[in-house]
């Protein structure tokens, strides 16, 4: 007849046990997300953007692998069918979807995973605590705003709602 052996009843096995949750407790949330697939962003921005660097660095962080252009954001985004009301400091193509402005990973992901029938994404104008935006200059101001989702007959609609905030 077998035995059932109970796993981490013995000192070593809990200390084995321990020390793997330990690691994987020690594995920051941007090593997490970028454990997943990488998803191609090329961006389109002008060389001395700062916030524009930012705005990559949350997409890497993010599981992104990002290619830049430090030239042709406005080409791109008419090529691409973003109407320059929907307009911001660079654009982005993102498995086939525009991304204009300041859009959150999260949205990009969630975007990604719905597959709409969409141009893509805008965060028009550079609103403060927005990625990219949400620098310790602003002393932890957000501003609300919209993620609109740019429909292929030029109009939108709010896909994502973020609330402001005043430190």
């Amino acid at each position: 007849m077998a035995t059932a052996t109970r796993i981490g009843t013995s000192p070593l096995d809990r200390r084995s046990f321990s020390l793997g949750l330990a690691a994987l407790l020690a594995v920051p949330a941007t090593a997490m997300a970028q454990a997943r697939p990488a998803v191609f962003a090329e961006v389109w921005k002008e060389p001395d953007c700062g916030c524009c660097k930012e705005w990559v660095s949350h997409l890497e962080a993010n599981g992104f692998k990002v290619r830049v252009n430090d030239t042709g954001n406005d080409t791109v985004r008419g090529k691409l069918g973003v109407a320059d009301r929907w307009g911001s400091c660079h654009t982005a193509l993102i498995g086939g979807y525009a991304i204009e402005g300041h859009v959150p990973a999260r949205e990009i992901h969630r975007l990604l995973k719905e597959k709409p029938g969409a141009v893509g994404l805008s965060v028009p104008g550079m609103p403060v605590g927005s990625p990219g935006m949400d620098s310790p200059l602003y002393g932890g101001r957000r501003d609300a705003y919209n993620v609109m989702l740019l429909a292929r007959d030029g109009s939108a609609a709010v896909y994502q709602r973020y609330e402001g905030r005043r430190s």
